[in-house]
């Protein structure tokens, strides 16, 4: 269930746009910083809130690979995919990653420490191969480089 907070942000967003249903993609980043991910039941509070169908929500929650409908671990990782980064090494900071963490791309650690993807550019190409943990971007990624990464998170 939406926090107030979270709720009065969404309502905040919305009245910030001439068609409020433009503010759709902010108002489910905001739930998604707030719960982690989007459940079905917060999609539906925030189709309330606009005015429009679960669905239509969904649709929007369903299409852009930043925002999930299941829950992620604590630490998201995205691992570039594009040609730069594929050139540069990322297929072995892949597989390192996947070694070390015992999941495969799309997957969530036991303990919900970390879930590991793969994605299309993250737009560093001059610094490949490359990967993002929640905010924070990590280039110039070795083996060695991605443990030391992983053993500096709390």
């Amino acid at each position: 269930m939406l926090s107030q907070e979270t709720i009065e942000r969404i309502r905040d967003l919305r009245q910030r746009y001439p068609r409020p249903e433009s503010a759709l993609l902010p108002a489910l980043w905001a739930v998604q910083r707030s719960e982690g991910y989007l459940p079905m039941e917060s999609l539906a509070a925030v189709a309330a809130i606009f005015g429009v169908t679960t669905a239509k929500v969904t649709s929007v929650a369903s299409f852009y690979s930043m925002l999930s409908m299941e829950p992620r671990g604590r630490y998201v990782i995205q691992v570039c995919q594009s040609i730069s980064c594929s050139l540069m090494g990322s297929d072995s900071i892949i597989r390192h990653l996947s070694g070390k963490l015992g999941i495969d791309p799309g997957e969530t650690t036991e303990d919900g420490k970390f879930t590991l993807i793969e994605v299309e550019c993250l737009a560093s190409c001059g610094t490949a191969p490359m990967m993002q943990i929640n905010d924070d971007y990590y280039e110039n990624l070795t083996p060695d480089g991605v443990d030391q990464i992983l053993e500096g998170l709390p």
